[in-house]
């Protein structure tokens, strides 16, 4: 950290002074400090009028020392465009935020990360996958990254997590709010295992705009970006596109023809994404070692009995309902509910909304 944190933090804070203002300043000035002492004559050669009064005004007071109050906490810091620690690849994006917020470990923004995003509503197969995938990448040495939201995202933090390199959360809120607040023990297990980073200031409220911004970060931080399941308006494509004009590898896990939340993962695929099936797709893109194990199937459960296995056989992967799967394998009503009840029980497919059932292994 550098030791002109105030002012840093009051650089940051000044209503009306975005980035690119900020990082043309740094380029023209020797430190925060300078700038902030600097007549408006001068900081209207580098800026903007309307900008270089913003900042004779300067930042709210309240504001800066409620930052500091919060960086007494050990596990709080800043990380600026001047400290050695900055997220290398984040460096080289078009925006870099001047200043993040971080709170956790500090020694993870050194390893390599690989992101993961994908639909907040995701399938059972989609966590499994982005939990599997994650965990694989973690124990390969990338730290995971993704953005806090429900679904895949949440999934990928909790597998990254088990994993040996951890895991990244990217918010867009300030790190003093947890949204949504059903991730809040998640939020609490990054803290104090991986990390939580923002470039949003204490107290920033979870609004719209943000999440672009915070989708930058999430790909701009990361060697490659996997798309575990997205449906075609999703976010997580947007995260991807930005991931192409960062010059990052995209990745993309794909599923069901019917499935909604394949049709995104397709899309990509179509597009010159690599399509991915297991860890060792995108290691080897990487050039990275793979490790003993892959992740292509989960494990654990015991082997269906003949009648599952023509059940099975029959559901493949994608969704269905008993009607189709009575019509299907020719077995009564009440044998497939009883199979379906104890391949649910057995960890081997899940039941979804409305009376369809999908494939987990």
């Amino acid at each position: 950290m550098t030791s002109d944190v105030e002012s840093w933090l009051a650089l940051s804070m000044i209503d009306g002074l975005g980035d690119e203002s900020i990082r043309k300043l740094l380029g023209a000035f020797d430190s925060p400090a300078e700038i902030l002492s600097a007549p408006a004559a001068e900081l209207e050669r580098v800026i903007k009028r309307k900008a270089a009064a913003s900042l004779v005004r300067g930042a709210d007071a309240e504001q800066v020392a409620a930052a500091l109050k919060w960086l007494e906490n050990p596990a709080n810091s800043i990380v600026t465009l001047a400290d050695a620690d900055y997220p290398p690849l984040l460096l080289n994006i078009a925006d870099p935020p001047p200043l993040l917020y971080l709170k956790g470990r500090r020694e993870l923004l050194t390893f390599p990360m690989l992101a993961i995003v994908g639909s907040r509503n995701a399938t059972p197969q989609g966590l499994a996958n982005a939990e599997a995938f994650a965990e694989a990448a973690s124990n390969a040495g990338f730290c995971v990254v993704s953005g806090m939201a429900l679904g895949v995202d949440a999934a990928a933090h909790g597998g990254g997590l088990r994993g040996t390199a951890a895991s990244i959360g990217v918010v867009g809120t300030g790190l003093d709010i947890v949204y949504p607040g059903r991730n809040r023990n998640l939020a609490h297990l990054l803290a104090e295992h991986g990390a939580l980073i923002s470039e949003f200031p204490l107290g920033t409220p979870a609004i719209g705009s943000n999440f672009p911004r915070r989708n930058r970060i999430i790909s701009g931080m990361s060697r490659g970006c996997l798309v575990v399941e997205a449906a075609l308006e999703s976010g997580s494509l947007i995260t991807a596109r930005q991931a192409l004009e960062e010059g990052r590898d995209v990745f993309a896990v794909p599923g069901s023809i019917h499935s909604p939340f394949s049709k995104g993962c397709h899309a990509l695929i179509k597009q010159g994404a690599k399509l991915v099936e297991a860890i060792e797709d995108i290691l080897d893109e990487f050039g990275y070692e793979c490790p003993a194990r892959s992740i292509r199937a989960s494990d654990g459960a015991k082997e269906p009995v003949v009648q599952e296995s023509v059940l099975l056989n029959y559901l493949g992967h994608d969704i269905s309902d008993i009607d189709a799967l009575c019509a299907g394998t020719g077995l009564t009503v009440e044998t497939v509910s009883a199979m379906l009840l104890s391949l649910e029980l057995d960890g081997v497919i899940a039941s979804l909304p409305g009376g369809r059932y999908q494939r987990l292994r």
